[in-house]
């Protein structure tokens, strides 16, 4: 879910960063490239209403276990 305004411009409801969603495009939306575990989309479903930015979405990859991203 997410709360878009003219051409898919958004705002994170974690950080309030202005970003592209993509969810009503053709292609699938870059967030659909983040992996994260179904504990933690549960986690953000309950706490968030809207989607979240690239930039907060990469940090919650991040934290994932087993992630082996380098430092």
């Amino acid at each position: 879910m997410t709360n878009l305004g003219a051409a898919g411009a958004a705002a994170c409801a974690r950080c309030s960063a202005a970003f592209r969603c993509g969810v009503n495009d053709e292609e699938p939306c870059w967030c659909s490239r983040i992996k994260l575990s179904a504990t933690t989309l549960a986690e953000l479903e309950k706490r968030y209403r809207w989607c979240l930015c690239s930039e907060c979405l990469v940090a919650l990859q991040e934290k994932e276990p087993g992630n082996s991203s380098p430092a």
